[in-house]
């Protein structure tokens, strides 16, 4: 799992340590290169104080130095100094032999070498004596060099790592620090109990964190609102099923203390009737939990032949429509639309269902299908009394009764909008051509 606490320390931490290793290496550089400098230069001086003490005595080059003066020039507690003065012809004039012969390049800078077995610090400088031509060498170990090198890196070594511990804490407690906000939203969210999904107060949040918080509160009222709708749906449940349950139970206390009596057909009737009624209530509860859009109904959703299923779901209804003398007819044409195969079937059987129920004996029933537009159209059309206009956007909210004559829970339409929602459609209600009855819409977009 990602860590954005681990993802900011390595942005941070990294070049951190990689600016303090530049700031070592230039401070480094700043401190060596100027000590560089005035070993070299001492070298140089010792090399012009020993090239204004040179003459020219019969024709050679001769070298003034008294041996006071060369013990001077030699003497160091730490290293050893070689010089050499050599003519034009590379003659040695005076000093130490072993020093290599180089060229006379006035302004050279000094050089490493290495002389018997050791290494050096070396340069050359012209002269002319008296129009006599030579060439001065002076070298010197590297001893002291190599001791103020190393006082530097232990002067500089410590306080680098010190400023380097330092940065990374500095980063580490800012991190820490800055992440603190979405520690506070997780806390809150991890204390709260199973039921709570208020949302997150946005007073203490940061503008970064904002967006995300604003996030999560959508998915809590969402949440919310799900809970809501469950809880609805079980009191819509227990609402719908206690009268005809209630009905039940004293046509069967009835029947039970007058049981053989001719007078029983009637609770027979009725107890039938509030069977028959709860079953249907049931099955349309069941149908409006499974018309609730999310994420599992849409991943069934798949390309279906619309007519093929309209052929096999209006089969369940012909003896309904006989037991009414109903002329149910359908006018099917070949029409593919993207949809739930379970759900459309609980759309049509409640559209059909509904057209029957409410289509006076000796009427007609009409179901069709047929590309319209990009997609695919349904219709239910019924010579029933029709719905008035005020009301036909009411006739699909829940228990929605035209009036108090209508049978029915007033759940078949709402499983039918429901439905329609979860696959994108629109279903509306118009009346028929011949302007009795009712005209039922339901379109499916490509």
């Amino acid at each position: 799992m990602a860590s954005i606490r681990l993802r900011l320390l390595k942005w941070l931490i990294v070049p951190v340590l990689l600016l303090n290793l530049a700031g070592v290496a230039l401070s480094y550089a700043l401190a060596w290169i100027p000590a560089q400098i005035a070993f070299d230069q001492s070298l140089s001086d010792a090399a012009a104080m020993l090239g204004a003490r040179l003459s020219e005595r019969g024709g050679r080059l001769a070298l003034d130095l008294p041996p006071q003066a060369e013990s001077a020039l030699r003497y160091d507690d730490t290293d050893r100094l070689y010089f050499a003065v050599r003519d034009s012809e590379g003659r040695l004039v005076a000093g130490d032999a072993v020093l290599p012969v180089l060229p006379a390049r006035a302004g050279a800078p000094a050089i490493d070498a290495t002389v018997s077995g050791e290494a050096v610090r070396l340069v050359s400088l012209p002269s002319i004596a008296q129009g006599a031509e030579g060439i001065v060498v002076v070298a010197k170990t590297v001893r002291k060099r190599a001791q103020a090198r190393q006082a530097i890196l232990r002067a500089m070594l410590p306080l680098a790592a010190l400023f380097t511990l330092a940065s990374v804490g500095l980063v580490w407690f800012s991190v820490t620090n800055g992440l603190q906000p979405l520690d506070r939203v997780r806390a809150g969210l991890a204390s709260r109990g199973a039921d709570d999904v208020s949302p997150i107060p946005p007073a203490d949040v940061p503008l970064e964190v904002a967006p995300m918080v604003r996030a999560i509160n959508g998915l809590l009222e969402r949440a919310r609102d799900g809970a809501q709708a469950q809880q609805d749906f079980l009191a819509n449940v227990a609402h719908q099923l206690r009268t005809p349950l209630a009905g039940l139970r004293t046509q069967i206390e009835w029947l039970a203390q007058h049981h053989g009596q001719p007078d029983t057909a009637p609770s027979l009737a009725m107890m039938q009737s509030s069977t028959e009624r709860m079953i249907r209530q049931v099955n349309q509860l069941l149908a409006l939990a499974r018309a609730e859009p999310s994420q599992a109904s849409r991943a069934r959703m798949e390309h279906l032949s619309l007519d093929h299923l309209l052929e096999e779901s209006i089969q369940h209804f012909v003896e309904q429509a006989l037991r009414k003398d109903i002329d149910l007819g359908f006018e099917l044409r070949p029409t593919t639309v993207m949809g739930d195969p379970f759900l459309l079937r609980d759309l049509i059987d409640n559209l059909v269902d509904n057209a029957i129920r409410y289509t006076p004996a000796h009427g007609t029933v009409t179901v069709s299908c047929f590309p319209h537009l990009a997609g695919g159209m349904l219709t239910v059309e019924d010579s029933g009394p029709g719905i008035p206009l005020a009301k036909r956007a009411a006739v699909f909210q829940r228990f929605h009764r035209l009036d108090e004559k209508t049978t029915g829970s007033g759940l078949g339409l709402a499983i039918v909008r429901d439905i329609a929602l979860a696959h994108g459609a629109t279903v509306a209600v118009d009346a028929p051509p011949g302007g009795r009855g009712a005209l039922f819409s339901v379109y499916f977009p490509d």
